[in-house]
């Protein structure tokens, strides 16, 4: 696999079931290189998988199709040119036709919902500041931001002001749009709204402990009548996050939603599946026997159970959780890989599904048979040769025991030794899958052996595993990276003086605090990383976390350098270091990056800084997601003093500044 086939990588999105069961719409995500941006259209295929359309060829792309109830149009979002500036709802009629601009909101569009009688929308929208037209022909210079909320950034949506999403009621046939609970606190959000199958109700989650509610994870479920002027019952009272997606039993009588394991704020909280009678009453919770979190439930047609999809070890899957308290779940995919993204209609249910050797596309769920339905990406994979991925095992000092993954070069020759690089997952609370990994065949096509390890703080292995690392930050994780190292080494396939390591995110900062530890590795590279703590106080996104698993700098300011060793012991790190970060990332800002390059050039150790513009944490720009490869495998040749292969992938053009 070259860096040219990321381009031809499509990305199937997830599957909306007709409500005749007919047919299944979602979006298709592909590489336009000319104008180096991905863009999604619209599809149709028809559930016996023999026919597939292609419902729009929009340079502005598409998402978020839904069928109306009724089943005569197919409604999504697009921010093409129309009636109203910005994203709004688009309808495409199934008799034929073009697509039709339907709402012309001023606010911002952050999600909709037909309703049951397909007369009405339920919008979420959030108001926005204007900018002010031009007078006499010229700019007028934008307005102050002004913020008094405790959480008041966050990566991607920016700067969070006093506005915030609130829910409304748009007429179909007038255009008129109503918000739904006009006497509200303005600051009181309201997210994840589902309409009940009866159409008299609505859920939602909201924030609404006072007096700032952005001091808080508290979230709850609401029920609101589903007309205007309505007062919101809550439902929930868990002193902890009670999260979408919401999903209402076929009979409206009940609301399955997810429930974290401990109360307050903790980033290593797992998701339960909980129900809760939509009239009021206890919630139950149904997987207290399941140390795993769920994502995605969906209703069965007979409201006798739910489906989910459960993160494992190493691996994801589908899962029938009846409602029933004496019922046993059943799990309904078997083997290696990754299942997302559960939809279901019509006794009908299509998911999305990867392994190591297959790109993620959608299949039909039958029985516990898997049905694939779409063929995107099969052309790609078969013209690649790609490397096989094996699980590893490791023992650390401590006991414990740590689940990898470790991939040999394309063309590996057994009894041979090749180079590694130590690629490490970000979250913490992410995991390495048996999932198609672009990094992972990237790197493998260079020359390079790849070792995931799934360390203490990871997701897959159960609450304790995850919440192992709580405030102690760069102790058991690397300990974990080291020990499956030399599981690796111990395999007698690996090179042990050509190692690197590198990561993203919490896998840029580990890499940090690894460097610090140790000087096995030959080069690194820390992206969206930071090893000071105390610098990134305020400036990033993680306010809540801060307070609720470290405290605050002037109640434990010994706790904070503790855990900020990287930088304050950057004279200890020998690795020649690249460090990467993206300029508009509010999640781990990229001064994380510029503090630990800037303290590598102060002690003489190498270091390489690349800024990337208009990027958020996870990069969009496809061009510089090339580039970043790019620099990766020139900085890792380098140092390990490697030839790259015969075919190697040509550098892209970008605006990138190596400082």
């Amino acid at each position: 696999m070259t860096l040219d086939d990321l381009a031809k990588v499509q990305q199937v999105g997830k599957p909306e079931i007709s409500p005749d069961g007919k047919w299944i719409a979602y979006t298709l995500r592909h590489t336009d290189t000319e104008a180096d941006k991905n863009v999604a259209n619209l599809w149709m295929l028809s559930w016996d998988g023999t026919e597939l359309i292609q419902l729009t060829y929009d340079t502005e792309g598409a998402g978020a199709p839904r069928w109306s109830p009724d089943g005569r149009y197919l409604a999504f979002t697009s921010g093409r040119p129309g009636k109203a500036k910005g994203t709004q709802v688009w309808v495409l009629d199934r008799r034929g036709g073009e697509a039709r601009q339907l709402t012309g909101v001023k606010e911002d569009l952050e999600d909709y919902r037909w309703s049951p009688d397909s007369k009405q929308l339920l919008l979420t929208l959030q108001a926005k500041d204007e900018p002010e037209e031009p007078k006499n022909g010229k700019p007028v210079p934008p307005k102050p931001i002004v913020m008094d909320g405790y959480h008041f950034k966050q990566d991607v949506q920016g700067y969070l002001t006093d506005k915030h999403p609130h829910l409304f009621l748009f007429d179909i046939a007038t255009a008129k749009t109503t918000r739904l609970i006009p006497n509200e606190e303005d600051r009181f959000e309201e997210h994840d709204a589902e309409w009940s199958p009866d159409g008299t109700q609505i859920a939602f989650t909201s924030r609404r402990e006072l007096p700032d509610p952005t001091r808080t994870a508290n979230s709850d479920v609401f029920v609101v009548d589903a007309k205007p002027g309505s007062t919101p019952r809550q439902l929930t009272t868990f002193k902890g996050p009670d999260e979408a997606p919401l999903a209402w039993s076929p009979d409206s009588k009940t609301i399955a939603f997810r429930e974290a394991v401990t109360p307050g704020y903790s980033i290593y909280n797992q998701e339960r599946l909980a129900v809760v009678p939509a009239a009021g009453g206890t919630v139950r919770i149904l997987t207290t026997k399941l140390d795993r979190p769920v994502s995605a439930p969906v209703w069965t047609e007979d409201g006798t159970a739910l489906l989910v999809t459960v993160t494992d070890d190493r691996n994801s899957y589908a899962e029938r959780i009846p409602l029933a308290a004496d019922a046993a779940p059943e799990r309904l995919t078997q083997g290696p890989g990754d299942a997302a993204a559960l939809a279901s209609a019509k006794d009908h249910t299509a998911l999305l599904w990867s392994t190591d050797g297959k790109l993620s596309e959608m299949y039909a769920l039958e029985g516990s048979t898997l049905r694939a339905l779409t063929h995107h990406n099969d052309a790609l994979v078969a013209s690649l040769e790609l490397a096989p991925t094996q699980d590893l095992e490791a023992k650390t000092k401590d006991g414990n025991e740590v689940h990898s993954l470790l991939t040999m070069p394309v063309g590996y020759k057994p009894g041979t030794k090749a180079p590694m690089l130590l690629f490490i997952h970000g979250g913490p609370t992410a995991e390495d899958m048996h999932t198609f990994d672009l990094s992972r065949q990237l790197f493998a096509a260079h020359g390079y052996a790849v070792l995931n390890v799934n360390y203490r703080g990871s997701n897959g292995r159960g609450f304790a595993y995850s919440h192992a690392i709580n405030a102690d930050w760069g102790n058991k994780e690397v300990t974990d990276l080291l020990a499956s190292v030399d599981a690796a080494v111990a395999t007698g396939t690996i090179d042990a003086d050509k190692m690197a390591i590198g990561g993203w995110s919490y896998g840029g900062i580990l890499t940090d605090y690894t460097i610090a530890s140790t000087t096995r590795f030959k080069a690194a590279s820390s992206g969206a990383g930071m090893g000071n703590l105390l610098g990134l106080y305020g400036v990033d996104e993680y306010i809540l976390q801060y307070d609720n698993e470290i405290g605050a700098p002037w109640k434990n300011p010994d706790l904070y350098i503790k855990l900020s060793y990287p930088f304050f012991h950057a004279d200890r790190i020998k690795t020649p270091t690249l460090f990467m970060g993206g300029d508009q990332d509010f999640n781990v800002p990229v001064e994380g990056g510029e503090q630990m390059y800037e303290a590598l050039k102060s002690v003489g150790t190498p270091a390489e800084l690349i800024v990337y513009p208009g990027q958020f944490h996870g990069f969009t720009r496809p061009s510089f997601i090339r580039d970043r490869y790019t620099r990766w495998f020139g900085w890792y040749d380098r140092y390990l003093g490697l030839t790259p292969p015969a075919v190697s992938p040509a550098p892209a053009k970008t605006a990138a500044a190596a400082q």
